[in-house]
């Protein structure tokens, strides 16, 4: 090598790695068990169990490949389950031989959360079941789905490790899913990630969050990057700024205790809408590979990409550890590029008549809507707002996403009081898609006004039944797919976000305004929104 020439020695990249080819689903041929942990609880018997339900009835659970145990404290029969569940299940006259033959593969064992006694049952009754399948040992697969509170996440998982885990790998795997809240802080959460981060790797984990298994979240990849329109469009110099919106028309119902210890925030703005934030800002990923997408929504690449830098200097070559992000990954990821929320651009709201509820304290300070400003620092979006808006007790149900286009330079048709353009989402109820834009008036006079372009799914997709966000992310998990699940790192990135707003609303520093049960919420809000640069439109309805 010539004196002072330049030499790069790239290190290793860990497995599953860039250079790796994409993951394609390759179908496993051991048994099957899927354990429902809370089994007697409302999320089992209302999302869990149907959701396994509809994966049966497709053909995606074969009854001779698959066995469902429902554990719980309850003390009860395997029929007094099956008839807790029925009822949630499809009511259809073709779907009642379904029913009662997806009813028999569940069985029902009863013990405590911290208990060796009841998880060695747990783990002989699976044992006994894959051996009547003829598994070899260790190639079996076995599902833990924790529908119960995080604080007994820690306890069960030790649980499952220590008595319920596969005994060998011979092409097996032993996956654990939980649900939200991962904890109510930074702290908290991380406190939680590393208990069971301790029992379990990370690709045995999935954090499961439902709004990432809805249609229209999942299509949001498709529409951003598969669509050469949007391309030029979906930056700074275009749009004037995005909305992500979750309204309900009705209050926390008898969940008034529950909800009291999370608030609006914690409940809906630090997981649903920040993850449809991401998937809306983020970066081309290089493939579909679950990590390329998941590396593209936070910033977790030092560790993965240190190269040795050869520098010369005088006759000798000095080795200098340094880090490079690679083609792959952008420069700054989308929740690390967050800067910290502003006092000013946040409006909290509790509705009237919340606090008549006997389980929330007299004196709560828990919001039940919330407008929050986010802002991120990047070439691609900076100057551009991200309102975050929840709310309960509101006017409407619905949830989207409502991108706002910046005025038309050089109006010739002076239509620019009628709205701007802007494309919406709508994730619930009835999806669709529709792009407002202003057109002439049919008519001998040449005005404008303003109309849509129009994707309304059940018109367009009449004969398709769209899946339950339970569906598909519980098949995600069988097949090993976590491209719909939250990352460590990622969940510690977006408590960051919030703990700072959460430590002062719960001190008390940041207080809520009251607003009318059924009103769009506090006025304040709108206020907000016009500080933030959105311009509502007048007289148009969808």
């Amino acid at each position: 090598m010539a004196s002072g020439e330049w030499h790069c020695q790239h290190r290793n990249f860990l497995k599953n790695e860039y250079h790796e080819k994409d993951n394609e689903y390759v179908p496993e041929t051991g048994c099957l068990s899927i354990v429902v942990l809370g089994a007697s609880g409302d999320l089992a018997k209302k999302k869990t169990f149907p959701a396994l339900f509809n994966l049966y009835r497709q053909g995606f659970l074969p009854s001779n490949e698959v066995h469902i145990f429902g554990y719980a404290r309850s003390k009860m029969a395997d029929d007094d389950l099956r008839d807790r569940i029925r009822g949630y299940l499809s009511q259809s006259k073709e779907d009642i031989d379904d029913i009662s033959s997806f009813l028999q593969l569940i069985k029902y064992l009863s013990g405590a959360y911290d208990d060796p006694k009841g998880f060695q049952t747990l783990d002989k009754a699976i044992s006994e079941y894959e051996v009547s399948k003829s598994s070899m040992e260790g190639s079996s697969r076995r599902l833990f789905y924790l529908a119960l509170p995080p604080s007994v996440y820690p306890q069960v998982c030790k649980m499952i490790k220590n008595y319920s885990m596969n005994r060998s790998d011979h092409g097996g795997w032993t996956r654990i899913v939980v649900e939200k809240p991962f904890g109510k802080d930074l702290t908290s959460a991380e406190e939680l990630s590393s208990q069971i981060g301790e029992l379990f790797e990370e690709p045995q984990i999935f954090r499961i969050d439902h709004y990432l298994g809805k249609e229209l979240v999942q299509n949001l990849l498709v529409l951003r990057f598969a669509n050469r329109l949007f391309l030029p469009l979906w930056n700074r110099d275009h749009i004037a700024n995005v909305q992500i919106v979750f309204r309900e028309d009705f209050g926390t119902d008898g969940r008034g205790g529950y909800f009291d210890e999370y608030g609006i925030i914690r409940d809906i703005i630090q997981n649903h809408l920040l993850q449809v934030l991401c998937l809306v800002s983020m970066e081309k990923p290089i493939s579909l590979n679950p990590e390329h997408i998941r590396d593209e929504k936070v910033k977790d690449v030092l560790s993965k990409q240190e190269r040795i830098l050869k520098i010369p200097l005088s006759s000798s070559m000095v080795p200098l550890t340094c880090f490079v992000l690679p083609a792959c990954l952008s420069a700054t990821q989308v929740l690390q590029s967050v800067l910290p929320i502003k006092d000013e651009e946040v409006i909290l709201g509790q509705y009237d008549g919340y606090k008549d509820d006997p389980t929330v304290p007299d004196n709560s300070n828990t919001p039940t809507f919330a407008t929050v400003v986010l802002r991120i620092h990047n070439e691609r979006w900076e100057g551009v707002p991200f309102i975050l808006k929840a709310g309960k007790a509101l006017n409407s149900r619905k949830a989207e996403i409502r991108v706002q286009f910046k005025d038309v330079p050089g109006d010739i048709f002076k239509c620019q009081k009628q709205g701007r353009n802007e494309f919406v989402i709508r994730l619930q109820p009835s999806e669709a898609m529709y792009m407002k834009l202003t057109v002439k008036q049919p008519a001998l006079e040449m005005s404008t006004t303003q109309s849509e372009l129009d994707l309304s799914y059940k018109q367009r997709y009449q004969d398709i039944v769209i899946p339950e966000a339970y569906e598909r992310l519980i098949l995600d998990t069988i097949r090993g797919d976590q491209q719909h699940f939250v990352r460590r790192d990622e969940l510690k990135a977006a408590w960051e976000i919030f703990t700072p707003l959460l430590s002062q609303i719960d001190g008390g520093a940041l207080r809520p305004v009251m607003y009318k049960l059924g009103s769009r919420g506090p006025a304040e809000a709108d206020k907000l929104l016009e500080r933030a640069g959105y311009v509502h439109t007048e007289g148009y309805v969808w």
